[in-house]
């Protein structure tokens, strides 16, 4: 069959708006003139897509909402229906019959929910039903074939960076000015504020970095439930002033507060691949300090292009900061090396052109 790519419709499952992760899916196959159609709960406009906004239920209403999605998909008629997030639009998506189906795992679903007793069925049941399955790394490869998923249906796609819109440049000083950060060392933190991120670690570890340098200025983005506590905890400690909770920071403006920053820090005790807000770090040019869990080394060699640190440590985290502060030449050396790896081997038009030719041979198979 001749690949014409606007004759290809595509029906993607998932949060659009508020979700980075699917946005990136979205407007790239936007942009190669697929037909994209978007079927969720919760997302907002985006150019260029079909959006079918779903009528909400109360998850206790389990059945319509089943039933709204059967409708959309069934509407829509695509060649392709692809999730995003195995528990959630992976188990609605399988739950449709629809062939073919593509499943994106993003790693809480597969390695934190799907041990859940009520979960883990429906895990099974989706990746049990998907003709394609994705994810970004080899433990959640190795989770889904544990939860019965066919070793030959899993693919390692990763979510990718823009590494034309994240890169290296000149500090803002705007920015900086605005933040009230001047000329002080800039840590940046981009994790979402809830108990999974352990964003704690970093606010106990601000204390011991501004002992020796006291000018140092800590920006932690994003919302979640511990918000409230982490300021009641930076306030106890007496760090307030230096600890700036940003809220939510749109994706594109991101890159203008990485270049802004001198470090940036992740201290997840868990991950699935590489976080997209490390990678993205990496490809602003920073030195990155996380945790050594899950694949982490596979993308931060300790010493060489950054630092890997225990999970709940913020004595080594803060030594592991003050190094880099203190260490100009070395700082900045780490940052090229991982510009340069997110570019080999993160990129984001390589990572799509994957998935694209993973869906020319699926809708060759279901040809209708």
């Amino acid at each position: 069959m001749e690949w014409v790519t606007e004759n290809i419709k595509l029906a993607f499952l998932a949060g659009g708006g508020e979700s980075v992760h699917a946005r990136k899916w979205l407007t790239y196959f936007v942009g190669k003139g697929y037909d994209v159609h978007l079927i969720t709960f919760t997302g907002k406009p985006l150019k260029g897509v079909n959006v079918h906004k779903l009528r909400y239920f109360s998850k206790l209403a389990y059945p319509f909402r089943i039933l709204e999605v059967k409708k959309a998909v069934k509407e829509i008629d695509p060649d392709i229906l692809h999730a995003h997030y195995v528990s959630h639009y992976g188990v609605y998506g399988a739950l449709t019959g629809f062939k073919p189906f593509v499943v994106t795992a993003w790693g809480s679903d597969v390695l934190i929910e799907a041990s859940s007793i009520i979960k883990q069925p429906l895990v099974r049941y989706a990746l049990k039903r998907a003709d394609l399955i994705t994810c970004d790394a080899g433990h959640m490869q190795k989770a889904m074939i544990r939860l019965g998923a066919d070793s030959d249906k899993i693919n390692l796609v990763g979510f990718g960076i823009d590494t034309g819109k994240f890169s290296p440049g000149q500090k803002s000083e705007t920015l900086r000015a605005k933040l009230g950060i001047y000329n002080s060392p800039v840590v940046i933190s981009l994790r979402t504020l809830e108990p999974l991120y352990d964003v704690e670690s970093l606010i106990r570890s601000v204390p011991l970095v501004l002992k020796e340098i006291p000018k140092t200025k800590f920006l932690i983005a994003g919302k979640g439930s511990e918000e409230r506590r982490l300021k009641k905890l930076a306030a106890s400690l007496g760090v307030s002033e230096s600890v700036k909770f940003m809220g939510f920071i749109p994706n594109d403006e991101l890159p203008e507060y990485l270049t802004a920053s001198d470090v940036y820090v992740s201290t997840s005790p868990c991950d699935a691949g590489i976080a997209a807000s490390t990678a993205e770090a990496m490809a602003c040019g920073l030195p990155v300090i996380v945790t050594d869990v899950a694949e982490n080394k596979k993308w931060v060699e300790d010493g060489v292009n950054g630092f890997l640190i225990p999970v709940k440590d913020p004595k080594s985290l803060a030594e592991k900061t003050v190094y880099l502060l203190k260490n100009e030449d070395i700082n900045k050396n780490f940052g090229k090396c991982n510009r340069k790896i997110i570019v080999e081997r993160n990129n984001y038009y390589k990572e799509m052109e994957k998935m694209e030719y993973l869906y020319k041979k699926l809708v060759q198979r279901y040809e209708k």
